[in-house]
């Protein structure tokens, strides 16, 4: 009997295994520009950066093995840690700052009504502006003569600030410059929250729940997840991209107040020519950034949720 069932079954098992064997191969297709594109891009110069930042090199000369040498010269350089502590100061601010704009402007937008669509446009403008781009503008808006923030500041009785002049102001300018990128976030949050199953509130609100415990305890949780894979994204995002911003507006300065390791990166590599210092720095950067990730996958207890049933 069990033999005649598997003889009856045995071309639909066949017609399964050719469909997913080409299901299979129809996604990696797809997936091979990008994985190609990936190796090319990323995981190679990543592969050839950490060779690098155990070489003496000054790209004049052949590269020359030497070990340890170039971690034990930067730590010893105290240029290098004000960087680190500017950098772990600005992830710790920047990036909590973009999740938390993005969570109140995606709850704030995510039910439709009349011009929602003209707001998310608005709130998603930023991330679109080239960085380059984007940094000229917030120069002229924290010029500390003409800019439109002091004149907004004298408006409302508050003094005006020497915002990338004053060491005291400079880090938290680019931290504040940051937090207006959100939009990708808001757009992550909003099909998020639009996907939450109503009956979860309607239940709660027969019950009396208000809206404070509504977010508390049903919104905030269900979210969970994707704010703590937005978080991740921020904390990378804020660790690497922080170049342009340092570039174009303070030069690391004022006294390397804004002196961050992305920046100082490029000054070891292309201004003075130690390749091997700048590569073992970006080896350090990203090692930190895993150690930061891990810390933080271990202390929220995982993704979110639970994969049991």
């Amino acid at each position: 009997m069990l033999r005649s069932t598997s003889l009856f079954f045995a071309p639909f098992n066949r017609s399964w295994r050719r469909i997913c064997t080409r299901y299979r191969l129809e996604l990696g297709l797809l997936l091979a520009p990008f994985l190609v594109g990936a190796t090319l891009l990323i995981i190679l110069p990543a592969l050839y950066t950490a060779v690098l930042a155990f070489t003496q090199y000054d790209a004049l000369a052949a590269p020359t093995w030497s070990g340890l040498a170039n971690f034990r010269t930067i730590f010893q350089r105290d240029l290098f840690w004000i960087a680190l502590r500017n950098s772990l100061i600005y992830v710790g601010l920047a990036a909590p700052l973009q999740l938390l704009g993005a969570l109140l402007l995606a709850l704030l937008l995510h039910h439709p009504h009349r011009g929602v669509r003209q707001y998310r446009v608005a709130a998603y403008l930023p991330s679109v502006i080239p960085e380059v781009a984007y940094a000229l503008i917030w120069l002229w808006i924290f010029n500390p003569l003409y800019g439109p923030l002091n004149k907004v500041l004298a408006w409302v009785g508050l003094p005006a600030l020497n915002w990338l002049v004053s060491e005291d102001t400079a880090l938290i300018s680019l931290v504040l410059m940051s937090g207006l990128r959100v939009g990708e976030g808001m757009l992550l949050l909003i099909a998020a929250r639009q996907g939450l199953p109503t009956a979860y509130f309607q239940v709660a609100a027969l019950d009396g729940g208000n809206r404070w415990q509504l977010f508390r305890y049903i919104t905030l949780p269900l979210l969970a997840p994707w704010l703590f894979l937005l978080l991740l994204r921020d904390i990378l995002l804020s660790a690497q991209s922080s170049f342009v911003p340092v570039y174009m507006m303070t030069s690391g300065g004022p006294n390397y107040a804004t002196t961050l390791l992305p920046y100082l990166v490029y000054e070891e590599a292309f201004s003075h020519f130690r390749i091997g210092h700048a590569a073992a720095m970006m080896l350090i950067m990203f090692a930190g950034i895993g150690a930061l990730l891990w810390l933080l996958y271990w202390l929220l207890g995982g993704w979110g949720y639970a994969d049991e049933i």
